[in-house]
Parts: structure tokens; C-alpha cells; sequence
């Protein structure tokens, strides 16, 4: 019995090691209501940076239905430091290729979800609270078949 009651958890504890993802730093994902993202709707994320030596991974996560009108989509990401300085970029998200076909991986039914690398190896300079705020930047005020927007930061390998 004793053996047994150890076991366990020697395997709780393995599977609770191995299941953790000790490079994501952050990752939080907003929802668009009704799937229709009005340019007006900034979906905004705070992390905090304590690691400033270490280089970051930076991705902007999108989940599409099939009734997004578009192959692509043009984001506007301003981040914010710790000290109130911005910096502003446009990003383009290539969501599926020249036939239609949607890049990204199918969770549910007609819906796909796709990690977009906004910055590779990336220092924070500074320590503290960071803010991302994204926006979307195409051409019309009302965009359908965007359900959601993340943001993510994760360690460089």
C-alpha cells in the first residue's frame, strides 16, 4: 500500500513538471463579441518583466472563423514600457494561402487558431510593467470572423 500511495505521487509530480510550459513568461487571449472587431476595440494585455538580460519571444495569437471575408489581416500593436515611452508597428497576419485554404490548426468546426511571431529575441531593457495594446487596422471599421486576440511572451530557446 505504501508503495502504491508513493507512486502516485512520484507520477503527480512527474506529470505536473512535464505539463508546465517554463518558457511562457505570459499569455492571455481577449474574446471579440459576436466575432465582429470594430477598429474602435483595443484588446489590451499587462505583463511584467523582471528578466532583463534574457531574450523574449513575442507572438500575437488570432482565432478566425471560415466567414473572415479576408486572407489576411493588418494589426496595429503599440507597446507601452514600464517608464510611459511606446513604440508602434504594424503587423500582417497571413491567414491563408492564394486557394483559400486557412492556415493554422481547426479547434472547433470552422474556427482556427494561429500564433503570428511579432519579435524574435527580443531584450526588455527595463523591469516592470509592460502594456500591449492591438487594434485592428484594415480597411473597414467592422471586421467579421475574428472571434479572438492574444498576446504571448515566452523565453528564447
Amino acid at each position: 500500500m505504501k508503495f502504491m500511495v508513493k507512486f502516485f505521487f512520484v507520477c503527480l509530480a512527474a506529470f505536473i513538471f512535464i505539463s508546465c510550459d517554463d518558457l511562457v513568461v505570459f499569455e492571455e487571449n481577449a474574446s471579440i463579441a459576436n466575432a465582429k472587431w470594430n477598429t474602435s476595440d483595443v484588446k489590451s494585455f499587462e505583463f511584467d518583466i523582471t528578466d532583463t538580460v534574457r531574450m523574449h519571444d513575442l507572438f500575437v495569437n488570432l482565432r478566425n472563423g471560415e466567414n473572415y471575408p479576408y486572407s489576411n489581416i493588418y494589426l496595429f500593436i503599440e507597446l507601452q514600457f514600464p517608464n510611459g515611452k511606446k513604440s508602434m508597428d504594424t503587423l500582417e497576419c497571413t491567414l491563408a494561402d492564394e486557394t483559400g485554404r486557412w492556415y493554422g490548426s481547426s479547434g472547433a468546426g470552422d474556427i482556427y487558431e494561429n500564433r503570428f511571431t511579432y519579435y524574435q529575441r527580443r531584450q526588455f531593457p527595463l523591469g516592470g510593467r509592460y502594456r500591449i495594446d492591438i487594434v485592428q487596422a484594415m480597411r473597414t471599421d467592422v471586421l467579421e470572423g475574428i472571434y479572438d486576440v492574444g498576446f504571448r511572451v515566452a523565453r528564447s530557446k
